[in-house]
């Protein structure tokens, strides 16, 4: 025995019941019941009608007995260490107060000023150097002897 499906309710059409409707597209649609053609030739939208299967998958009616909420896992946070550190030295980090850190930030800061202090002093030390004697400076042309003889 072939059930057929309402195409506008979603009723089932048991053998030997309900009307065939054919379109100028030759696209068949089988109808329960007078009350359901009639809606199609309306151009009613099953959606919108509540009595309807469509209607009622689409604002979840009746689907108790299907599956429930499926529980997600809760996500546990860990604590990892980054490249440039390990996860102790950044636990000893976050425990600083405010006061040791801003100290620490000024000596690092005086130590890159003295250090620059001193790649600067190299630097100055041979630019100082008493100039060699040298011969009076001449041009290429002159090198080579152009006009001049």
């Amino acid at each position: 025995m072939k059930l057929e499906i309402d195409s506008f309710s979603g009723y089932r059409i048991y053998p030997a019941k309900g009307k065939l409707f054919v379109r100028g597209d030759s696209k068949i649609f089988r109808f329960a019941s007078s009350k359901n053609s009639s809606l199609f030739l309306q151009r009613k939208n099953p959606r919108k009608i509540a009595w309807t299967q469509v209607y009622r998958r689409m604002h979840k009616k009746g689907v108790t007995e299907e599956v429930a909420k499926k529980r997600s896992r809760r996500v546990v946070k860990h604590q990892r260490g980054i490249v440039g550190a390990d996860l102790a030295a950044i636990a000893a980090k976050r425990n600083q107060t405010a006061n040791v850190r801003s100290q620490q930030r000024l000596a690092a800061i005086q130590k890159a000023k003295t250090e620059k202090k001193e790649k600067e002093a190299k630097r100055a030390r041979p630019a100082t150097r008493a100039p060699v004697a040298t011969a009076p400076k001449i041009s290429k042309q002159q090198m080579k002897g152009g006009k001049g003889r």
